[in-house]
């Protein structure tokens, strides 16, 4: 499985994405590829995501894109028990304001600099959202601020977003850790792509039990 920003399913890189699977399939494995939405695996941001999937000839014809799309939360919902956690009390209003789904998080590339939410247009987004874009915080909102006060996202709250469970440890200091989560293939989604994967698998494994082997042809020519 091969995954990468939106932009690769353009035509801009037709002739790329065709020697790449060319290259691919000269190892005895054939292709199919999809533009998935992160919010459709209940991610609460639509990152759209080309992936790539390659499978030994006798397995991709069972393999299928098709999944039960999940209803992801909105970003006040996701987030509103973060907001609270140090006594603020305009968490529950602020998570009313949040009532939808967020912008695609960026921060992944070191010429962005400092950890932040992404350039001007971005940064708008998560205005009317009721967060400031303009970096991140080290904690969340503190009971001493006021109900209208505007709070940054703090590293844990960027993971959530992401997909990434609470307890999920980031290596270095923030920046290098907020590179990590921005840069990141949601886990649910690669849960997901990983669940069709197994799928095909079994069900090839299922009609031909005796015939078909999972070792790769890699590990064979090795």
């Amino acid at each position: 499985m091969l995954e990468n920003v939106r932009g690769f399913a353009t035509a801009r890189f037709d002739a790329y994405r065709r020697e790449l699977m060319s290259a691919i399939e000269g190892l005895g494995f054939r292709c199919t590829w999809r533009l998935l939405y992160s919010s459709h695996f209940g991610v609460p941001q639509l990152r759209p995501r080309f992936v790539l999937i390659a499978l030994r000839h006798e397995f991709i014809p069972y393999f299928t894109w098709d999944f039960e799309p999940a209803q992801p939360k909105s970003v006040g919902e996701c987030l509103v028990d973060l907001m609270a956690e140090d006594g603020w009390c305009g968490a529950m209003k602020w998570a009313e304001r949040a009532a939808r789904i967020a912008p695609t998080i960026v921060g992944g590339s070191k010429k962005h600099g400092g950890p932040d939410l992404g350039p001007t247009r971005a940064r708008r987004e998560w205005q009317l959202l009721g967060i400031n874009g303009l970096g991140i915080a080290d904690g969340p909102p503190k009971a001493t601020d006021p109900e209208d006060f505007v709070p940054k996202l703090t590293l844990r709250m960027v993971a959530r977003l992401q997909g990434f469970p609470d307890d999920w440890k980031f290596a270095g200091k923030k920046t290098s850790a907020y590179r990590q989560v921005g840069n990141a293939f949601p886990p649910p989604v690669a849960e997901g792509v990983g669940a069709l994967l197994r799928n095909a698998l079994q069900k090839a494994t299922d009609v031909n039990p005796t015939q078909l082997s999972l070792q790769s042809p890699l590990t064979e020519a090795v």
